[in-house]
């Protein structure tokens, strides 16, 4: 189960270790906690569309069924509202109602319900800082943190269906610094343009070390399926934009993998790790 705030997020992040094992027979569930209203128009063909400035959260609900069918996954709405995200100073406050400002012990419960019906063995999601600092994202981490403590938990929220106890939870590392370096070198030792050296520039002049890397996953025989995914969500990803910047030949030599945390843990499993799976096979 990977737990997502907004339809996109489960495309950028992640993806192709999904589409992986759900080709393996794996089953995969999405879990998207926002309808994504409040998100930006991001692909400029598209800004003064139609169908766009008519219904944007109705089109953004069957992008993310596209996506999924992409990545031949299951998904699930968790039915909450997009908070946006603010911009200012001082940032404005957050619109009543939204993710961001449920109490997390009703927003955990809504999650609690869906894990105990759907009885992963894995969770994935953000860490603490959401990725990166969307309030939705921070509120998505604390809720998934929460429903994985309390799934298994009888006294828990009884009403929320029999307990289930997820046995891993990760945080995905999506764009790392070590693979946009990597990514960005490669480019340049074959005289073509990066589009990540300002994205470099930026975490140069920012000295907090990176997170820990436990888990790796082989995924690049299914980058065309995260591809065909982030191209679904046509309102979010500019064809022209970063994430069609590297050639795929290039992506596949240099960084064929997807990285995860290791965040809770209730099997014994040796790092680093080659499998989100690393300790529940023998178990499940």
């Amino acid at each position: 189960m990977a737990v997502h705030a907004h339809p996109d997020d489960e495309s950028s992040k992640g993806a192709a270790t999904m589409a992986r094992y759900a080709a393996e027979g794996v089953e995969v569930l999405v879990v998207t906690c926002t309808g994504g209203e409040r998100g930006d128009v991001l692909n400029p063909r598209l800004q003064e569309d139609p169908e766009v400035l008519r219904d944007l959260p109705g089109l953004r609900r069957r992008e993310m069924a596209a996506a999924a069918a992409a990545l031949g996954v299951q998904q699930r709405w968790l039915g909450y509202v997009d908070s946006g995200l603010p911009e200012g100073d001082p940032l404005p406050p957050l619109p009543p109602g939204c993710f961001a400002l449920e109490p997390l012990e009703q927003a955990a419960e809504a999650l609690v319900r869906v894990v105990r019906e759907f009885r992963p063995h894995v969770m994935t999601t953000y860490n603490e800082n959401g990725g990166y600092p969307h309030p939705d994202h921070i509120m998505c981490h604390k809720v998934s943190v929460a429903a994985f403590e309390a799934a298994g938990d009888e006294a828990a929220y009884p009403h929320a269906g029999p307990v289930w106890e997820p046995l891993k939870l990760y945080y995905d590392h999506g764009f790392s610094k070590s693979r946009v370096r990597s990514v960005h070198e490669a480019l340049l030792a074959q005289q073509q343009p990066s589009p990540y050296e300002d994205w470099l520039k930026r975490w140069d002049e920012d000295d907090s070390p990176e997170r820990e890397v436990t888990t790796r996953i082989e995924c690049s025989d299914y980058f065309g399926h995260r591809d065909r995914a982030l191209l679904a969500h046509a309102t979010q990803i500019d064809p022209d934009g970063v994430f069609f910047a590297v050639p795929r030949e290039l992506e596949r030599e240099v960084w064929s993998v997807e990285e995860f945390e290791l965040a809770r843990s209730r099997v014994d499993t040796t790092f680093p790790e080659d499998d989100l799976f690393a300790g529940v096979r023998e178990l499940a």
